[in-house]
């Protein structure tokens, strides 16, 4: 079993029978991928790509920069990588072809960056992710995004929302040209702060996951170079759900095992869900990066707290 082999856009597909996750196979992933690929390559396209890969008798991990075997048909942008001080070559997934080729690779996840290639320093969204604590907390991260949306409405804006195929929402606002990566990140701080003061209660912009006290994060840290997973991708997890776009009005009636490999594709056989929810880009309102710009970016302020409590902790022993 798992030698089935076919070719497809001139791409050679092999072992199709083989088991990816519980009760899904290569081939379940391959053919949701070809069926789609009209959706959801509008969303990859000219963005560089990291995707999430399920190698056999291998941990799943995160793939950033092109293996040497890469086809040369491939398009690829080499991106300066601060954290490791090397050059990675990410991938441009514009093209069936290219993303049988990464179905092929056992690609389960793809996630894009909020920037085109051409213009890594200016987004084009700004994303408020929301994620709830452990257990059968869909609702509740349904209940934050709502709060994200009140947070928009009051800012002049407005975004759309789509399950992370996970247990989170997500919230993208597309954002008119002409604002940097700063003035992006700032906004986003400031959207989460003003979402977060809605409902203290239930929700929180704590970074540290030992102070969300069973509160739903808005991370605001979806930002700059930042890649958030896109709308139609699987995630790998049992039964292979997708990340996909509702509608503001249906969000508290749907959970993430509504949308899978298996049930999307009947779903966007007409339309784009995800482009037809998607307000037109709009401008930031100055006030509203102001606000962010004087907020502590999350990971760094964690940085520094974590560090102080290991002190404390020192001192105390």
């Amino acid at each position: 079993m798992g030698a089935a082999e076919e070719t497809r856009d001139g791409v050679s597909l092999t072992n199709l029978d083989q088991p990816l996750v519980d009760g899904v196979s290569k081939r379940d992933l391959v053919d949701y991928l070809d069926t789609i690929s009209d959706r959801i390559l509008p969303h990859l396209r000219d963005r560089p790509l990291s995707v999430i890969r399920a190698l056999r008798g291998q941990a799943p991990f995160m793939q950033k920069n092109l293996p040497k075997y890469t086809p040369e048909w491939v398009r690829r942008v080499p991106v300066w990588a601060e954290a490791s001080q090397r050059e990675v070559s990410y991938a441009l997934c514009d093209d069936r072809r290219t993303l049988l080729w990464f179905a092929n690779q056992r690609a389960v996840e793809y996630h894009p960056t909020l920037a085109r290639a051409d213009r890594l320093d200016r987004p084009t969204h700004l994303v408020l992710d929301l994620d709830p604590p452990e257990g059968d907390s869909f609702p509740a991260a349904v209940a934050a995004a709502l709060l994200v949306r009140q947070a928009l409405a009051d800012s002049g804006l407005a975004g759309a929302a789509k399950t992370s195929g996970a247990k989170g929402v997500h919230v993208f606002v597309p954002v008119a040209a002409g604002h940097d990566a700063e003035e992006m990140a700032a906004a986003t701080r400031a959207l989460a702060v003003r979402a977060e003061r809605l409902d203290p209660a239930l929700a929180t912009t704590a970074f540290i996951r030992e102070d969300r006290g069973g509160r739903v994060f808005v991370d605001s840290t979806r930002a700059g170079g930042a890649t958030v997973v896109a709308a139609y991708s699987p995630r790998l997890r049992p039964g292979l759900p997708v990340s996909f776009p509702v509608d503001w009005a249906a969000l508290a009636d749907v959970t993430p095992g509504d949308f899978t490999v298996r049930t999307v594709p009947e779903l966007v056989i007409a339309h784009d869900p995800w482009l037809d929810l998607m307000p037109a880009p709009q401008p930031l309102p100055a006030d509203l990066v102001e606000e962010g710009r004087a907020i502590p970016i999350a990971r760094v302020q964690a940085m520094h707290e974590g560090k102080r409590r290991a002190r404390a902790r020192r001192q105390a022993g």
